[in-house]
């Protein structure tokens, strides 16, 4: 017969009470060695209860899912899992969700937005200009201007400051 010996938990925690934090820091640290030399950036990262890690990555150009996939095996493979357990999520921002870094702005000039601004109004138009403090968006309507049989279409610039900006979306067009 085979004998086990147990272990005495006197002196020491088990486990289960000896818990290493995963740190914004520290995802931050691993994700920057390998975007280093790249136009990709962190434009989220949380980690919820449960070490429930999410992190949003952006890039001047596309975010591939091979991005995404090197981004989570450079978390994983530098993560002890013995020593805390976590869930990993790596995405790119969907374009149904509203822009919220400057660089995006930047990225998406050419693009129709839609702009809720502080006043509660609403702008739709074309994004022209973008750097680190403001937008310009050029909205246009039709108008009817005296000694003309047809409406004529009026185009206006709004620069709008990041603080003014209250929400942007980038207005999908099916044409």
């Amino acid at each position: 017969m085979r004998q086990h010996k147990i272990k005495s938990w006197r002196g020491r925690s088990p486990s289960f009470y000896w818990h290493t934090l995963i740190t914004e820091n520290q995802i931050r640290a691993l994700i920057g060695e390998k975007i280093k030399d790249t136009d990709y950036y962190i434009l989220d990262l949380q980690i919820k209860p449960g070490n429930n890690i999410v992190v949003e990555l952006e890039g001047m150009g596309p975010v591939s899912i091979s991005d995404c996939v090197d981004i989570s095996r450079q978390i994983e493979h530098n993560l002890d899992r013995e020593a805390e357990d976590f869930s990993l999520q790596v995405s790119s921002p969907g374009l149904d969700k509203p822009l919220r870094d400057h660089r995006q702005y930047i990225k998406n000039i050419g693009r129709s937005l839609k702009v809720k601004i502080a006043d509660g109004k609403e702008l739709e138009g074309k994004l022209t200009a973008a750097d680190e403090e403001k937008i310009t968006l050029q909205t246009s309507r039709k108008e009817r201007v005296e000694g003309k049989k047809k409406k004529v279409v009026i185009e206006e610039d709004h620069v709008l400051t990041y603080p003014e900006i209250k929400q942007a979306k980038i207005k999908i067009n099916f044409n």
